[in-house]
């Protein structure tokens, strides 16, 4: 029971992480195609937290997901 807590709530962040990019990418470059949030839905944490950095500097999805 405690197992399963513990992986319910690691995929609850990982899900309002995931949502979180998706609004600020929205934000940055407009309307995104299937591909990205595609990705967003599937992405472990650890790419989460990686394409969240690159959006501060990136030009465009491309320079994000790379």
């Amino acid at each position: 029971l405690e197992q399963g807590l513990e992986q319910g709530l690691e995929q609850g962040i990982r899900r309002g992480e995931a949502r979180l990019l998706e609004r600020q990418l929205r934000l940055r470059f407009g309307e995104l195609p299937e591909w990205v949030t595609a990705r967003l839905a599937e992405a472990p944490e650890a790419d989460l937290a990686r394409w969240a950095e690159r959006i501060l500097q990136a030009t465009d999805l491309a320079a994000v997901f790379a």
